[in-house]
């Protein structure tokens, strides 16, 4: 198994694990992780997901180049997926991803952060898209995610090049939400849970659907939008479930999932 995976307390935990290629992702790490991602999509007791890395080097070093496979405008033109890793382009997954990132995050590695919602790296991290150094391309994500997160220059600036970016850079301009000493990695990342639990399950479902689904709208269009989960979530008890809890100075007890 390239992939660790597991669900404890109605969160999912993967980790990459192959630490001895820098978690770089082969294609059966990428059937794994298309596979849990499936899985995640299907499973409404799930709350969040983490993704994270073996070790302290890294984080993902992006596709294992050693492999052989397709490659050039064969790769490209494969069917449509989720983006590198399954996640860097997927927009069918309601539930927040979270990326700890526990070292360097190059090519699809630091695609697979621009698929997340939260990211939370150690201070020693790096990013970058270096495909252009090898000759290739950030097909799976890259191109099409950073400039959509970032000002253009800063985009193109990193696009063009090559260049890393340190997780004190990376924070500076957004890219990051939390940059933390490596002891205090997986409690940052256990408060952004707690924070995330503490909402209505549905809610949380929404505004990420949401999101996902009406970005490339005018805000006219996207308020039209009738959501599946929107809809679930105003229709929900829950909906109900926290305003009565606030009124009586309590925490609610969400039911919806």
């Amino acid at each position: 198994m390239n992939v660790d995976f597991e669900i404890r307390d109605n969160i999912a935990w993967i980790t990459l694990n192959r630490p001895e290629r820098l978690n770089a992702v082969g294609q059966g790490m990428a059937d794994e992780l298309e596979k849990i991602w499936l899985q995640l999509e299907a499973d409404e007791t799930v709350r969040a997901a983490v993704i994270t890395g073996t070790g302290e080097r890294a984080f993902c070093a992006g596709a294992d180049v050693k492999e052989t496979g397709e490659a050039g405008l064969d790769y490209w033109v494969r069917p449509w997926n989720g983006g590198f890793g399954g996640i860097a382009l997927r927009k069918t997954l309601d539930i927040p991803v979270i990326a700890r990132v526990n070292g360097l995050a190059f090519g699809g590695g630091f695609e697979i952060i621009l698929g997340c919602d939260i990211v939370v790296a150690v201070e020693e991290a790096q990013f970058g898209l270096t495909e252009p150094r090898l000759g290739l391309l950030p097909l799976d994500g890259g191109m099409i995610q950073l400039q959509r997160q970032v000002p253009y220059k800063l985009a193109m600036g990193m696009l063009l090049t090559g260049r890393r970016l340190s997780a004190a850079d990376a924070k500076e301009i957004g890219l990051i939400n939390d940059v933390v000493p490596r002891e205090k990695l997986d409690e940052t990342v256990q408060g952004w849970l707690q924070d995330i639990v503490a909402c209505a399950p549905l809610s949380v479902r929404a505004i990420k659907q949401t999101v996902q689904r009406t970005a490339h709208l005018n805000p006219q269009e996207a308020h039209g939008q009738r959501l599946p989960a929107v809809i679930r979530a105003l229709a929900s008890e829950d909906a109900k479930v926290g305003v009565r809890a606030f009124r009586e100075k309590r925490k609610p007890v969400w039911g919806g999932f």
